[in-house]
């Protein structure tokens, strides 16, 4: 063997140990799962798909429990819909733990209402709920807001007179300015050049978080955060977006009426001030500034990636966007703008949205949990901070609640009367305590910005609808949608 190989392995093996120290093995009696290798763990069973294709599987030999170790530290998997909900919804408070994604965990350090734990997180998401409702319901309603976003769309769609476009940028604008007027209490117009540059940052940060490397910065971030990689340029995006909402936050502090706040920075800001003599609180200038950046981050990007994939299936299959026009033609019609009380009437669409969001899985491996005591669960033990990854795509394609789990079919959601139906397996934005802290607004966006659009536009592809791949750009802790062309043609 040549001297600089056994020299790289030497240096591998010693940053391994260092590393290793920091994972005490753990007592219990964990889930059964396939035998790690000293300090490597279970990197040779991944396969080069992702996490994803790996966990599918290893479930089919291991069950909907099983135990996979990312390098050297254990995590439990959770695969299926009855699995998952014994978890977070049967043992809520138990699962209620957060793992940061080792990627962004330099930059949110367990801050943050989105990554926060103990009475930490209990207090920043109660005051999250409060007030984002405050400001999404009190005085200019979420449904004004976002009837006037896509009032801003239609407009902007039309000047492109049909003409091919991708449609990722004007979609990221019109949900970030959603949650940019409940946060920072303003809307930016579409040609703003900072507006532009977080809606760029954000782009590519997901696009990272979700790529293969950040998935095997995941397995040994302890030595690869020392090398070149995605990380790097995580961090200094997550950094430059950072910088503009600290900048928001002095223009904030400067221009604070305590008696009429604007927003929510403007609401933590007077909280801050109300519990300065506390030195436990945890209303300090930290938790604002991830606070703001999980909500912002998570409210621009999410909303905004699963229109891209709804308006790609849209292309795909012409008859389901057909017979959502038909629908809106006969509940709406062509004068007045749809509203929240249109989709208890429209249950067609409101199952084409559902299974959008089904089928676009968009973060399949969920946010990893972990547990906050030492937890019996189906006969296993796992102890006190133990990591659980909820694989909700397991969920979201489980064939014994989705007839077609694979392909996209809005009869899932529909009775046979034509009616709207619940489905167990639908969990898009996760269950239990730590739910999705945007359901409500998301699904708000979700049915007003796609009736709006259909209600103006019919859509065509340069691409033939048999042509057009499916298949996602990236799939990591994020999917993302590939790429594409789409015309707005007005009705």
């Amino acid at each position: 063997m040549e001297p600089s190989v056994l020299l790289l392995l030497a240096l591998l093996v010693g940053f391994l140990l260092l590393i290793v120290r920091g994972h005490p093995k753990a007592h219990g009696h964990l889930p059964p799962g396939p035998r790690p290798l000293p300090l490597l763990g279970n990197l040779l069973q991944m396969d080069r798909g992702g996490f994803l294709n790996s966990f599918m599987q290893l479930r089919e030999k291991y069950g909907d429990v099983f135990t996979v170790h990312l390098g050297p530290r254990p995590v439990v998997m959770l695969c299926g819909t009855e699995a998952i909900r014994e978890a977070l919804v049967d043992q809520a408070e138990a699962f209620s733990g957060r793992v940061t994604v080792a990627v962004i965990e330099p930059v949110v350090q367990g801050y943050g209402v989105v990554f926060a734990n103990g009475e930490r997180w209990k207090a920043l998401r109660r005051f999250s709920l409060a007030t984002m409702r405050d400001f999404g319901m009190g005085k200019r309603s979420v449904e004004e807001r976002i009837q006037e976003e896509a009032r801003c769309l239609v407009e902007e769609l039309r000047k492109s007179q049909g003409a091919p476009l991708d449609p990722t940028f004007l979609f990221q604008c019109i949900t970030a300015n959603i949650i940019c007027s409940i946060v920072f209490g303003e809307r930016f117009d579409y040609k703003d050049r900072q507006f532009l540059r977080l809606l760029d940052l954000f782009y590519q940060t997901f696009s990272l978080i979700s790529s293969f490397s950040s998935q095997v910065f995941e397995l040994f971030s302890g030595i690869l955060k020392y090398f070149p990689g995605a990380h790097k340029q995580i961090f200094k995006n997550l950094q430059e977006i950072l910088d503009y909402i600290g900048h928001n936050v002095e223009k904030h502090r400067t221009t604070l009426d305590p008696s009429n706040p604007r927003d929510f920075i403007d609401t933590f800001l007077i909280r801050m001030e109300k519990e300065k003599s506390n030195q436990h609180t945890e209303f300090h200038h930290q938790n604002l500034m991830i606070s703001v950046l999980s909500l912002f981050f998570a409210g621009t990007e999410t909303s905004s990636t699963t229109l891209r994939y709804g308006f790609l299936l849209m292309l795909k299959y012409p008859h389901v966007a057909g017979k959502v026009q038909k629908e809106i033609d006969e509940v709406i019609g062509s004068h007045r703008p749809p509203t929240l009380d249109d989709r208890t009437k429209m249950p067609y669409t409101d199952a084409v949205i559902h299974e959008i969001q089904r089928f676009a899985d968009l973060v399949p491996i969920g946010v990893p949990h972990k547990v906050t005591k030492d937890t019996l669960f189906r006969g296993y033990l796992l102890p006190k901070n133990t990591e659980v990854y909820p694989i909700l795509s397991a969920a979201l394609h489980d064939p014994r609640y989705f007839e077609q789990p694979d392909a996209f079919n809005p009869e899932h959601f529909l009775d046979a009367n034509g009616a709207l139906k619940k489905n167990e397996a639908f969990m898009p934005f996760s269950i239990g305590k730590r739910i999705c802290l945007g359901e409500g607004i998301a699904r708000n966006e979700l049915f007003l910005f796609f009736t709006t659009i259909l209600q103006n536009f019919s859509v065509s592809s340069p691409v033939a609808p048999k042509d057009i791949d499916l298949r996602p750009k990236e799939s990591g802790f994020g999917k993302m949608p590939p790429t594409y062309q789409i015309c707005f043609l007005a009705r």
